[in-house]
């Protein structure tokens, strides 16, 4: 199965996004990709709280989720929106959501992921996240059966908890997503290791489009993400690795027989046994 990981240096305009994101999904379903495979921010990369009150939209009325789903039907691939910032619909919880889609051939939304850790670190840099202030945190893991595989979807910085992925791989997953915007002082020490370990845990296909480059601000301090889009075997071997180059399609072939044989050949998530709580003398 070939599959496409686009990687994107979006700026904080949603409508100078999509079409760039459009072309590289058309790009990557004329390449012979089944699977397409967008970042973390589709559709906006911006700190700046204030203009995302102004630019967000619902999932109902969002622009980006209702093109790209077209783009889906007219190209005839799944597509993986690697997530969209929106305005939630939920009146006891103004916060923004940050949420993946998985859209079918046939432009339906066949599974929808809410990010459930949320980034709050100060980095040795001096830059400081705080999403969990702007954002609604997700409580719930999910596995999206599509006809092509079972696929664990995750957001970013999901990558460092691998409870979860594990979680999703004894579930059935054979391909887990991680769509990100990974800060350059985090990705250049910790991205490849991390995804290589997910990989090896599971015995899974990891697959990470990301943003990458400086990103354009109108307001507020500009992003820098350390882009190097992933896909990972399940034995823990690179497959590709986009580098740094903004707006490109990396095709990468999968064979999903490799999973079940991984398992059988280390069969990690069958032995797992339950063991008392951490005692403290």
């Amino acid at each position: 199965m070939r599959v496409a990981l686009v990687q994107l240096c979006g700026s904080d305009d949603p409508s100078a996004n999509l079409p760039i994101t459009e072309a590289l999904i058309r790009e990557a379903a004329a390449g012979g990709a089944r699977l397409v495979l967008t970042p973390e921010c589709t559709n906006i990369v911006t700190l700046s709280r204030s203009l995302q009150a102004e630019r967000l939209q619902t999932e109902a009325n969002d622009p980006t989720l209702a093109q790209l789903r077209l783009c889906a039907a007219e190209a005839k691939v799944w597509l993986l929106i690697g997530s969209l910032c929106l305005k939630s619909d939920d009146a006891a919880d103004p916060r923004f959501v940050n949420r993946s889609f998985l859209i079918g051939p046939d432009g339906e939304i066949s599974a929808r992921y809410d990010k459930i850790h949320m980034f709050d670190v100060e980095l040795e840099n001096g830059e400081v996240y705080r999403e969990s202030t702007a954002y609604r945190a997700g409580d719930k893991a999910i596995m999206a059966k599509a006809d092509l595989a079972q696929i664990g979807m995750t957001i970013c910085y999901d990558l460092r908890f691998p409870q979860l992925y594990r979680d999703l791989a004894a579930a059935g997953s054979q391909i887990l997503t991680v769509p990100s915007a990974f800060t350059v002082p985090t990705g250049r020490d910790h991205w490849h290791v991390l995804l290589r370990a997910r990989a090896i845990e599971t015995g899974c296909f990891v697959l990470a489009p990301a943003q990458v480059g400086g990103h354009a601000a109108t307001r507020g301090k500009a992003r820098q993400t350390y882009g190097h889009s992933l896909a990972v075997d399940p034995w823990g071997h690179v497959l590709a690795d986009a580098g740094e180059a903004a707006d490109t399609v990396t095709h990468v072939d999968l064979d999903l027989a490799i999973v079940d044989k991984t398992h059988t050949r280390l069969p990690s998530l069958t032995h797992s046994r339950p063991y008392a709580a951490v005692e403290r003398p």
